[in-house]
């Protein structure tokens, strides 16, 4: 799993159908103190995060399409969780 801060939204005009009705949003990576690493993925919101808010993200493809019911599921990254605090 991947700590991470919501920093924006994706939107496509053209996209597979399983894309239909769900939110992609952009997350910078954290560091385990909670500073930014400079890098970002796209993920599948699943929490109704905000932008903003530091999330838990999924990066596999088996586990995101487990998470989702859908084993042809065109998908790598899912948000899982919304993070309270980092201790």
């Amino acid at each position: 799993m991947i700590l991470g801060r919501v920093a924006g939204a994706v939107y496509a005009t053209i996209q597979h159908p399983f894309y239909d009705n769900r939110r992609l949003l952009v997350v910078d990576v954290l560091d385990a103190r909670g500073h930014l690493t400079g890098d970002y993925l796209i993920a599948v919101d699943s929490v109704d995060a905000g932008s903003g808010e530091t999330v838990l993200v999924v990066n596999e493809g088996n586990s995101a399409r487990q998470i989702v019911d859908d084993a042809t599921a065109p998908i790598r990254s899912i948000i899982v969780g919304v993070v309270d605090r980092v201790d």
